[in-house]
């Protein structure tokens, strides 16, 4: 199936590109960090299960990502600046609460935790993908990561840590200067506050992703959730099926057509 493609403007006036495909119940796709839906979710056929389990997949690409502008000002991002990109998505579409689903792959991930915990969003079933516990209380470490990369993006070599998020990184054809801009306005996440996310959720991670920390403690902590477990590192856990069958298959559960 061919996605089509559209833009609209977010809260601030930036234009932000989202991808559909398929009909039936809406589910959001929000992508990781220098990706794209097209990497994430069109690339490797997790939009097109979720059209033939008979659903609508709408692909946000963030601000700074895909197909999306990449402001270069400061003011371009507030904090909390992608919850509000997401939540200006959900008032572009005129989504009602309850009767859509959201899944997130890392940075999408903890985007869409941010939103719901803090009432901005209110699906149906929650898919977190890519995420443990560390990558949302310990946010700025990781970032701190990402921050390297883009600083000492030209002399970072082979066998540096830092040296495959600089070849993803180069390969997306990234705005280094906009996306040190969006890591600014990111924060830490109290895990208090996923006492709130009170619908079905499915954590679901890489049996070799250990990136964002435990996927399991992650699950256990969310009032109802499960842990599913895909093959696979941080990276190449969105290549392969399982992962597009596990959002799928849990969505699909107990829904009203």
């Amino acid at each position: 199936m061919s996605p089509s493609t559209e833009h609209f403007a977010s809260f601030d006036g930036t234009r932000l590109a989202i991808h559909q495909v398929g009909a039936g119940p809406c589910v959001i796709l929000l992508h990781g960090l220098f990706s794209s839906a097209q990497m994430n979710w069109i690339k490797w056929g997790h939009a097109d299960r979720l059209a033939e389990a008979g659903f609508r997949a709408v692909m946000l690409d963030f601000r700074v990502h895909g197909q999306s502008e990449a402001p270069r000002e400061a003011a371009a991002y507030p904090p909390g600046v992608l919850v509000r990109d997401v939540a200006a998505l959900a008032d572009h579409l005129a989504l009602t609460p309850g009767e859509f689903d959201l899944v997130g792959f890392s940075l999408g991930a903890r985007t869409a935790i941010h939103a719901v915990a803090h009432g901005i969003l209110d699906p149906r079933r929650l898919c977190v993908c890519g995420m443990g516990v560390e990558g949302l209380s310990g946010w700025q470490r990781r970032a701190a990561h990402f921050k390297r990369v883009i600083d000492e993006f030209d002399t970072i070599r082979p066998g540096d840590p830092a040296y495959a998020a600089r070849t993803f990184l180069k390969s997306q054809g990234t705005d280094r200067i906009a996306a040190r801009l969006l890591l600014d306005a990111m924060d830490d996440f109290d895990l208090a506050a996923l006492a709130n996310l009170a619908m079905p959720a499915a954590v679901i991670c890489g049996d070799e992703d250990r990136d964002n920390g435990s996927a399991e403690k992650l699950a256990a902590l969310l009032p109802d959730a499960r842990y599913v477990e895909v093959p696979g590192g941080h990276m190449s856990s969105v290549t392969k099926p399982e992962l597009g069958q596990a959002i799928a298959s849990f969505l699909a559960e107990d829904i009203t057509r």
